[in-house]
């Protein structure tokens, strides 16, 4: 018998993708869906919707330049409201969701409508743990502008940036030292200025033509990334820079809120337990390895990690105990590459696109057994054996036989797959009248009553 596995396309698929990576979270699901041989429709955010028209061209024409149709790709543009009769439609066999926690609840809810089967890739609130090895200690410097792209990059509207800093005692300090002057250091403006249209520094320094930071998607979210930093300094946190919105004078429409760096905070306030998707630098403090892990796991989030040391017992027991769906040694957001699954557990979702399982994701997996080559050349097939042949005549003996093959296939130790051989060919023997029966049957049916 031959047993292979065949991974089939599942037909129609969708997407529905959040705004923060406007072309890659477009073109990512399809890519997956086109390679996998799937057709699919993408619903991206409203809030990218002029984006996603120069994107989903670029798409079809790459289609019919390789003589395939456009129309392999399709996109619907429609507010949250309307999305029900997307995610719900019965000709879907899959969806892929990227977005909010509240919202997926609802995709889930719409889906399930139709049994239509959902990755989920939710927000994160992933720590990046600095051990204090002497190793660790020594680079702090390389480590510390690791983590800083890792907060700030994209003006933190990023679902694998990092949230929160868990660093050692012998790390804390030195740390702060480090990043302190380079977070009031940073510029915020527009990243595509000219030369002769100056950014502005967070401190009101001198004009720079250099942004660190962006506008961010809007200033929905001003109002309570203000609460959460005043509720954290009130219980106890430390605001060193920032913690406000920016009013920028070159870009009085913009959405910029100042980089931050709050230290001292505990794991318990509601600024450490919530997804922020700002340029805000939370720093807490952890006694030990063990407390840095119970830190990381203290959040319903788990998409993705850092962990920063060079003592492999500890960097170990760290990428074990930490619940992730991924974790970078020494690096941030490496588990980003396309060839790696991408996604989360916990309250961050479940399923996995990117890599060999995100596109065995979108397929059907059919196992399929046949004869073996060897077998069909030879004329040899499955036969049910006389005794097991309906209607069954001897059920003791058929029992016996029956038994004889698990214990022979199943059983642990030699002195079990011998008995399981004896059971067989006694069992063989007890056939014989079954089989003189079924034969004579076989050239007389009446012969035998």
């Amino acid at each position: 018998m031959r047993n292979t596995v065949v991974y089939e396309p599942l037909g129609v698929v969708a997407a529905c993708v959040s705004w923060n990576y406007p072309f890659h979270n477009f073109i990512s699901p399809v890519i997956t869906a086109l390679f996998s041989g799937n057709a699919i429709v993408v619903k991206p955010s409203e809030q990218t919707a002029w984006s996603s028209v120069y994107f989903l061209e670029i798409i079809r024409g790459a289609l019919s330049a390789c003589g395939h149709s456009p129309d392999l790709v399709q996109s619907v543009i429609c507010w949250p409201v309307t999305a029900d009769h997307l995610t719900s439609h019965r000709d879907l066999s899959h969806i892929t969701f990227i977005g909010s926690r509240s919202i997926a609840h609802k995709v889930c809810t719409s889906a399930a409508k139709a049994l239509t089967p959902v990755t989920v890739e939710l927000g994160g609130k992933d720590p990046a743990i600095i051990l204090d090895d002497s190793m660790t200690i020594r680079k702090l410097g390389q480590v510390a502008s690791i983590v800083m792209r890792g907060t700030f990059q994209s003006a933190g509207q990023n679902c694998i940036g990092i949230e929160r800093v868990i660093a050692l005692p012998c790390i804390y300090d030195k740390l702060i030292d480090i990043v302190l002057p380079k977070i009031k250091a940073m510029t915020i403006g527009d990243p595509l200025v000219h030369e002769d249209q100056p950014a502005q520094r967070s401190t009101k320094c001198k004009p720079t033509t250099t942004s660190d930071i962006g506008a961010m998607i809007s200033s929905a979210s001003f109002s309570r990334l203000e609460s959460l930093i005043s509720h954290a300094v009130a219980a106890g946190a430390i605001l060193h820079c920032g913690g406000s919105r920016h009013q920028h004078p070159s870009y009085p429409d913009g959405s910029y809120f100042t980089p931050t760096l709050l230290s001292a905070v505990d794991p318990v306030m509601p600024i450490a337990q919530q997804e922020l998707f700002a340029p805000i630098f939370l720093l807490m403090r952890a006694e030990s390895v063990d407390h840095a892990i119970h830190i990381a796991n203290s959040t319903p989030y788990a998409l993705g990690a850092s962990v920063f040391g060079h003592n492999r017992t500890d960097t170990d027991r760290c990428v074990r105990d930490i619940k992730a769906g991924m974790v970078a040694v020494n690096d941030f957001g490496a588990f980003y590459a396309t060839s790696l699954p991408f996604g989360g557990t916990k309250g961050s979702g479940y399923g996995r696109f990117g890599g060999e399982e995100g596109l065995r994701n979108l397929c059907n997996v059919k196992a399929v057994c046949e004869d073996a080559v060897w077998a069909r050349w030879l004329g040899v097939s499955t036969q049910i054996p006389d005794l097991l042949q309906y209607p069954i005549r001897d059920g003791v003996a058929a029992w016996k036989m029956c038994e004889g093959i698990i214990y022979l296939g199943y059983g642990i130790g030699l002195k079990a797959r011998l008995r399981g051989l004896v059971q067989l060919v006694r069992a063989q023997i007890l056939s014989w009248p079954a089989k003189t029966e079924r034969v004579a049957r076989e050239i007389d049916p009446k012969a035998i009553r």
